[in-house]
């Protein structure tokens, strides 16, 4: 996600990491890694919940990339590290098909 950061914000969209851990331990950890986007926090998992990204014991997230429209629609999700173009060329479409517009 790094560097395809610009990419992204091109097709006018903005990621995010949704994680379980305190605002403390984000901002450490988008430091570390020099993150171009921001971590947010997920008290309750219930961000999680609601995207189905918890893992099978429900006691934390799975790895999970949702792809929302403007419009409230979801236009794409997978688990995993899925690679940078394939969610691109989710977007793409989806913009293409006026998906992902309000």
């Amino acid at each position: 996600m790094r560097g395809a950061i610009d990419a992204f914000r091109i097709l006018d969209t903005e990621p995010y990491g949704v994680n379980q851990a305190d605002a403390a331990s984000h901002l450490a950890f988008i430091e570390e890694r020099e993150l171009p986007f921001d971590l947010l926090v997920d008290d309750g998992l219930h961000v999680a919940r609601a995207y189905d990204a918890l893992k099978p014991e429900r006691e934390s997230i799975n790895r999970t990339v949702v792809v929302i429209g403007k419009n409230g629609r979801i236009i794409y999700r997978a688990t995993g590290a899925p690679p940078p173009e394939e969610i691109l060329a989710a977007i793409g479409l989806a913009k293409d098909e006026g998906d992902g517009e309000e």
